[in-house]
């Protein structure tokens, strides 16, 4: 995981309803909601309801719990296990003569055709090479144990893109990232030069096209003057330890006004498993035996006890709500 500082923080902490450490980043001064999930569309969290993905932008609630305490670090993230082809046991020679006409026989009436299910297009998220990614622990005690905030982002190759857009032109829905928390926060996809992925938002959902083979970055950027600890999920699976993502996994720690990359997988304090976009038949969640979930990526964003949220949904209707010109008319000048 790449910053803009010097290096990260993984920090441990207590949940709103539940002990846990969490991989957290901070880099000093410059450290390294969404659409709701339908039960028809792959989720990035899994692990959580679709009525608890919708991700409020108001503050969080008040069901915090006492002063945190230091617990086992989640397990690391696993490379996926290599499949075995199956081994022939060779047949016992002591089979008489007739025996084996008939068995051949039987053979060959009872094959069937294989069903064999076609290879699904467009991308998903290998597990690649291993990166030098320092992390440490730093403590953080949730203000809930809901976010305040979610993004949700969904990628393809550009011939899925086309095809999720029902070919329509991208030009008028081309972006820079995808906001939450009203602005406060913004999440992008960078290629390994550090450029954004082509991004587009329509029909309320945020896009991004990448390409086969090639190295990507999550990047995540805290415009408020609160830290947040920010779960990531990829292609259902959360990037720390590799499981089902869920809002009870602990996650990156995001300093006011800095930014996080997360470059992979956890696999331990000082490595991860390079973010490598790939056929979704080889992608790592695909190699763990569900690739239901394969082609999203969600940030679920938490807010610190004691911190005020950064935007709450009364301050965003008053600005939105704002007038330029209040005073359309002349008022009569005040009696003396």
């Amino acid at each position: 995981m790449r910053t803009l500082g010097t290096w990260s923080i993984l920090a441990f902490g207590l949940l709103a309803c539940g002990r846990g450490t969490a991989p957290v980043a901070n880099t000093g001064g410059h450290d390294a909601a969404p659409e709701a999930a339908s039960p028809a569309q792959p989720s990035a969290f899994p692990g959580e309801s679709a009525a608890t993905q919708g991700g409020s932008e108001e503050g969080p609630g008040k069901d915090a719990s006492s002063a945190p305490t230091a617990e086992a670090l989640p397990s690391p993230a696993s490379p996926p296990a290599r499949a075995s082809a199956p081994s022939a046991e060779k047949k016992s020679s002591g089979a008489s003569a007739d025996e084996a006409p008939r068995a051949r026989a039987e053979s060959r009436s009872s094959r069937r055709p294989l069903d064999v299910e076609p290879e699904r297009p467009g991308l998903g998220t290998t597990w690649g090479e291993t990166r030098s990614s320092h992390v440490t622990n730093a403590p953080f005690e949730r203000a809930s144990s809901n976010p305040f905030a979610v993004t949700t982002i969904r990628y393809n190759d550009h011939s899925g893109i086309a095809a999720m857009t029902r070919g329509a032109s991208l030009v008028d829905f081309q972006t820079d990232s995808a906001p939450a928390a009203g602005g406060a926060i913004t999440v992008r996809l960078l290629d390994e030069n550090g450029s954004p992925l082509p991004t587009f938002v329509t029909s309320g959902r945020t896009l991004v096209a990448g390409e086969h083979g090639r190295r990507y970055v999550i990047e995540i950027a805290n415009r408020s003057s609160n830290r947040f600890e920010a779960v990531v999920a990829v292609d259902g699976l959360d990037v720390v330890d590799g499981q089902t993502g869920s809002f009870s996994k602990r996650g990156y720690l995001v300093h006011p006004f800095a930014t996080v990359e997360i470059d992979g997988f956890r696999q331990n304090m000082d490595e991860v498993a390079a973010f490598r976009f790939g056929n979704v038949r080889n992608a790592y969640a695909a190699r763990k035996g569900a690739d239901r979930n394969v082609g999203v990526i969600g940030a679920a964003f938490f807010a610190e006890r004691g911190a005020q949220a950064p935007w709450t949904e009364r301050e965003l209707v008053r600005r939105e709500g704002a007038d330029p010109f209040p005073g359309r008319f002349a008022s009569p000048p005040i009696a003396r």
